[in-house]
Formats: C-alpha cells, structure tokens, sequence
C-alpha cells in the first residue's frame, strides 16, 4: 500500500505557540499553592522505590528531581509539568502534520492543544495524567507513522514510549490495546505482520518490568486500589464521561474532532485511529474510569480535523477568532490559578482540583496550634495521625516550620513509610474530613479540638482536629486496621 508523503514541519510557529504556553505556565506556577496529590508525589519522592501502593515509581521521581535541580518550592516542582506540557503541544503538531497538514494545519494543531482546557490543566500541576498525556501523544504519533509508512521499526518506539509510561501509569494499555483491536478490525493488517511488533512488546515489557516485580512482591496492591475507585466514582464517572469529554478539552473544539473523526473514517489507512477512540470510550465507560481517560486520543482527532478546518476558518475569520480567544480565556479561567484564592469557589463546581491547592499551610497551623496545648510533658509520647496522603504530605511539608512531629497516616504509601512506636502511648492528633465513629473507636477518649475553615469550600473545609487520650491496643497491633487504600 502507497502511504502518502508528510508536509515539512512548521518549527517555527509551533514551536512559537507552545513556548508562549510554557511562559504563561510559569508566570502562574507559584500561585495558590500545592495540590493534594504533589505533596503525595514530593513525600513518595522522598522513598524512592520501583513501585507504590497505589502508582508506578515515575512521577515521584519526577518530582524528585524537579524540586532536587529547581528548587524545593511550588515553581520548583512545577518546571518539569511544564516542560512537558510544551512538548506535547509540539507533538499535537507533528501528529496533525502525518496527516498532511501543511503549516497552517500543524499551527491550528497548535494553537488547539494550547487553548485546550485539559492540556494547560494537567500541565500546571504536577499529576499522573501530565506524563501520561505527553506518553499518550507520542504513542499517537508513533502508531500514525507506523501507519502511514508501513515501516514496523516504529513498533520500537511504540514499545519503549508503552514501557516508559507503564512506569508512570498502567493506563497507557487502554489506547494500545484499542488501537490493535482496531487494526485487526478495519486494518491495515500488513503492520501486524512483521517481527518488529513482539521486538516492540519485549522492549515494553522489559522496560515496564521492574514496577510489575514490585507489584508482584506486594500482592499486586494497584489492583486493590483501582477496584476501590471504581466502586466509589464508577456510576458518576458514567454519567459524566460524554458531557466531560465535550467539555473537558472545550466545547469549540468539538467541530474540529467531529471533523478529524470523519476525515480519518475516509483514510483507509487512519481508518483505525478513528475507531480506537469509540472503542477506548466504550472500555472507559465499562470500567467507571474517569473521562480523562480517553481524552488523549480525542487530541488526535483534533490534530487530523485541524486541516479540513481551515476552509470553514478562512470564511469566517472573526468568529473563529473570537472563538479561540473565548476558549482560551474559559479554559485559564476554569484550570489555572489566574483568580483570587478568595474567588475560586466560582470555578471549583467545574473543577475541584482548583480548590485542592489552596489551604494546606492553614490546615498545618490549626494542627499546630491544637499541639500546643498538648501539656509539654505529655508531646514525647504524643502522635499525629492524618486521615488521609493530602493532609499528612502537608504536615510533612509545613509541619517543620511550626514545630511539629512527622506525622503519620495508613493512607495508601504513608502506611508504609512509617508506623508510630509503640512507645507513643500519649495523646493522638487525628486530622479528619469528617469525624467518623467507627474510626475514633480504634482511639480512647476522644473530643474535637479544631476546625479547618478555609477560603474556599474545597474537599478540607471543615475538617476537624480530634484529641484522643491514647490508642485502644498497641500501634503495632492497630496499623492494619488503620491501612486505606482508597
């Protein structure tokens, strides 16, 4: 089969677009503060290990070493989130030119992917989802140029991009695992023909290894942690997933992916490209996964709708102007921290991960002042004990400053990055989103001493400080018990 020939690459634009993207990241990094999961990911980076409770080892170490080379603050930790936000918007770009969009066609790739509402999301912050979706981006690229050269060498780099982000995430199987059933179903099927494919699952496999040894030895915790999300968030997430899929990247860009899905329908060999997205959505919405999910794979319809779309653009030049310029200015409303931490309750019903980085210094001083009135002779034997990975990764990071003990928390990893003495038979600090008796029962004598009132009415606001007399059986004995893992 003839695979048609690719435009050259627009570096300069597009480059252009995604460096402007990596500027306007920066200027807002250090606004608001961490979110719950980065004070998660910099206390995990502090016990580096092939694997976690709940992750593979990548975004710790990520993490790791962007505070390590930029500095232990909240631009520090963000620099790497950026960087690899500006990369996928180049590589949006490049996807868009394999499927013969010319300079105009990769710069609205570009500019697409620069004005989406979940690309600048997942870039400002620290997550899973920023290196999964650069990983997901680069698996598209790949598999478009597997496609339309026919050369299997490209399953190498498809195999080591898997491995890399099974590191990160095991998610990446989802789109690969679409994209093959997808090939076999409408072809073309020459690509599964050759030695170059188990080459590209060997090297995935070997890269991806060391996280599933440690999985094993661990009794495969990640599986433990996923059927526990799925149970709490899979009927909300299947009723959310069409409406979050349209309005997640941006509901002006919904034309653009309808057109990119239609195009690559009429492309006999980007035929399956077309038909893994439904697929991965049908998966996605089996499981109770979050939208997100699919969300890289609808970029990929973007970058092949961008070059029919030109035409509808140049007829109506104002209204598409406006119609970037009101995307833009929506998506940095809703995804970045451009409002008064005061205001941000305007924006958290649309995304609540907003909220999660605001009030995590406020929640150390309550616990701090609540120590303090623990008598001085009583602290040596006293504990702190978080009820969950975002309130302990705070007392970690703040808790120093105020004078405070390492706390403690059986929330996923922390359970295993330290358990209290048994020698700790004094008072016991509970931190608490909401006061729950079945837990306090695992304590003796307990009464509530604070409240987190916050600015804003994030998943914090209103947690309470519990002071309990002692453990009810020794910690040795009770941390089982006090292990979660969702």
């Amino acid at each position: 089969m003839t695979r048609p020939p690719v435009p050259a690459f627009a570096a300069r634009p597009v480059v252009s677009v995604a460096v402007i993207v990596g500027l306007v990241l920066t200027a807002l990094s250090g606004r608001y503060g961490y979110h719950r999961d980065e004070l998660y990911f910099m206390a995990a980076g502090r016990h580096l290990a092939w694997g976690y409770i709940d992750q593979p080892p990548l975004t710790p170490l990520l993490a790791r070493l962007s505070t390590t080379v930029f500095g232990d603050t909240v631009m520090g930790l963000r620099v790497l989130s950026t960087i690899s936000c500006v990369i996928t918007v180049i590589v949006v770009a490049l996807i868009a030119r394999e499927f013969g969009s010319d300079r105009r066609g990769q710069l609205l790739a570009a500019v697409c992917a620069a004005v989406s509402g979940f690309v600048v999301g997942v870039g400002h912050l620290v997550s899973t989802a920023t290196y999964d979706l650069l990983a997901w981006m680069l698996i598209g690229l790949f598999a478009v140029k597997l496609l339309r050269t026919g050369d299997g060498r490209w399953w190498l780099a498809l195999g080591l991009t898997a491995g890399i982000a099974l590191e990160n995430k095991y998610l990446v199987v989802l789109p690969i695992a679409a994209l093959l059933i997808s090939l076999l179903a409408v072809g073309p099927r020459d690509v599964l023909r050759s030695w170059w494919l188990p080459a590209g699952i060997a090297v995935a496999g070997l890269v991806a290894l060391p996280n599933v040894i440690w999985q094993f030895q661990h009794d495969w915790p990640q599986l433990t942690v996923a059927g526990g999300i799925s149970e709490d968030d899979g009927t909300e997430n299947r009723i959310m997933f069409i409406p979050l899929q349209l309005l997640q990247l941006s509901p002006f860009l919904v034309p653009i992916w309808i057109a990119g899905f239609r195009r690559l329908w009429r492309m006999p060999w980007a035929r399956s490209v077309a038909l893994a997205y439904p697929l991965l959505c049908v998966v996605v919405l089996a499981v109770g996964g979050k939208s997100y999910y699919a969300l890289p794979l609808l970029l990929v319809l973007v970058a092949a709708g961008c070059e029919p779309a030109l035409g509808w653009i140049d007829r109506h030049r104002t209204a598409a102007f406006v119609g970037f310029v009101l995307t833009a200015l929506t998506s940095a409303l809703f995804t970045l921290p451009v409002l008064p931490a005061s205001a941000v309750d305007f924006v958290i019903p649309v995304n609540k991960e907003q909220g999660e980085q605001i009030g995590w210094p406020t929640l150390t001083t309550a616990v701090a002042a609540a120590w303090e009135r623990i008598p001085p002779e009583q602290r040596s034997t006293a504990t702190i004990f978080a009820g969950n990975y975002g309130e302990a990764g705070a007392l970690l990071r703040y808790g120093p400053s105020h004078g405070l003990p390492p706390a403690y928390s059986g929330h996923m990893s922390f359970a295993d990055w330290g358990i209290p003495p048994d020698t700790n038979t004094g008072p016991v600090l509970l931190v608490e989103m909401e006061r729950t008796p079945s837990f306090e029962d695992h304590f003796r004598d307990c009464s509530q001493v604070g409240t987190i009132d916050n600015i804003v009415s994030n998943d914090e606001d209103g947690t309470v400080i519990v002071q309990c007399a002692g453990t009810a059986e020794p910690w040795s004995t009770l941390w089982p018990k006090l292990r979660r893992y969702y």
